[in-house]
């Protein structure tokens, strides 16, 4: 495990952008087909925003219908944390960035083969990194 990042509110704001912090410090949730992610098909690896962890790979993610970055996989389960989220009187599955805790989204369990997982994730808590074609 990497070690932890934590970072003041203001070195927080002065890193991200207001739409960023609102999503990662604040544990909101952009709207549904807004995020510049929730579309992309190119081949790479999706990070943290706040700390640039490697969350999730272009591999594990397909398309939910639900608007937002979907994957049914991490690229490791040591690089995200799950907190229970009950706040609007629902029961989830909050996901964060196990080395800064971003908050990323939500975890459920009506995702595909092989996990049955869908990992839903805030565009605005992701970098894109593009893979080089080989």
């Amino acid at each position: 495990m990497s070690e932890k990042i934590t970072k003041t509110e203001n070195e927080w704001k002065k890193s991200l952008t207001d739409e960023q912090f609102k999503v990662c410090r604040e544990k909101g949730t952009e709207p549904a087909f807004s995020g510049k992610l929730w579309d992309c098909h190119d081949r790479g690896l999706y990070h943290c925003v706040g700390c640039e962890e490697p969350l999730f790979s272009s591999i594990a993610k397909f398309d939910s219908g639900t608007g937002w970055p979907s994957f049914y996989q991490p690229i490791s389960p040591k690089n995200i944390a799950t907190e229970q989220d009950t706040l609007f009187f629902m029961r989830r599955t909050e996901v964060l960035c196990d080395k800064c805790d971003s908050h990323l989204g939500h975890v459920f369990e009506d995702g595909p083969a092989p996990t049955g997982l869908r990992y839903c994730i805030n565009s605005a808590s992701l970098v894109f990194r593009k893979s080089e074609p080989k």
